[in-house]
């Protein structure tokens, strides 16, 4: 068993982990909150930004770490970073030493406790494999955790989306669109990027309403429309009137991404590919100076 399919299904037990922390630095009501990361961590900013400000918690940005705008005025940023090395994390902290800052990472020991004004350890979510499954998702548990706006049997869900079977026809089709709406925006482009990553598949991501405007074109049958979350209305019949298969889980959308993940491994095998360690990447992106 390769390691990412032994960190997948690590993950409800990390969540409850993950559930019963209570740790420093992580935003309070009211405050202007950066959140900033590079890939996965990126993805999860994007996930955990959209439903704080949703939630009327918060005015809550996400951004790549190498795009963060230092000098807009914000109470906290939030940097996630499961190596705690990102080039482009570190920097944005240093960018930002004039604000209060928290990192989110599975190797508290590196660069990053120098530049991060908290750090919250989430080493017990750390990973041997180059693709992230558990750090994000057991980062993000935490973050909904402290909303209030996990379900409590979020782990429960996790285990039964271990168990469940994937979508029909998705482990033989050749295109994969991922789709969310608000939150589970960030939560679509995280399960495209897993597909790509482990597998090289050809896969997309939008938010659902925009899937409408241009790329449907490539809906067709021997692919799969995947829904995170709940459907905007009449959007999954237009999606099978084209031949395509669309997938609709009434798990908690979090929940649903581990079968994408599951999906991913699966895809990898398939195609002779090495899950754990995937062409051209490495575990943390660290930049050298020319």
């Amino acid at each position: 068993m390769s390691h990412v399919e032994q960190e997948i299904a690590s993950q409800p037990k990390c969540w409850r982990r993950a559930l019963e922390l209570d740790p420093a630095g992580l935003p309070e009501r009211g405050e202007r909150v950066a959140v900033v990361g590079c890939g996965t961590s990126l993805y999860v900013a994007q996930a955990y930004a959209a439903l704080r400000e949703a939630a009327g918690l918060g005015e809550t940005d996400a951004f790549a770490a190498s795009e963060f705008p230092a000098t807009r005025d914000y109470d906290r940023l939030i940097a996630i970073s499961r190596s705690g090395t990102t080039t482009e994390v570190l920097a944005a902290l240093r960018r930002a030493r004039h604000l209060p800052s928290t990192a989110l990472t599975g190797d508290p020991d590196t660069p990053i406790r120098a530049d991060a004004g908290t750090v919250v350890d989430l080493a017990f979510a750390d990973e041997e494999s180059v693709v992230q499954t558990r750090f994000a998702t057991t980062a993000l548990t935490l973050l909904r955790g402290h909303l209030g706006l996990a379900p409590a049997d979020l782990p429960e869900q996790a285990e039964q989306a271990l168990a469940e079977e994937l979508p029909e026809g998705a482990a033989a089709a050749a295109q994969f669109t991922f789709l969310g709406t608000g939150w589970t925006v960030g939560l679509a482009n995280e399960a495209a990027l897993k597909l790509r990553e482990a597998a090289g598949a050809w896969t997309e991501s939008y938010p659902a309403m925009e899937y409408r405007h241009g790329p449907i074109s490539i809906a067709a049958p021997g692919r799969v429309v995947w829904f995170l979350g709940e459907p905007p209305a009449g959007l999954v019949g237009e999606v099978r009137a084209t031949g395509a298969a669309a997938s609709v889980s009434a798990l908690d959308p979090q929940a649903d991404l581990v079968r994408a993940q599951r999906l991913a491994v699966r895809l990898a095998a398939a195609a002779g590919l090495d899950p754990d360690r995937p062409r051209n990447l490495t575990r943390s992106i660290v930049l050298t100076r020319p």
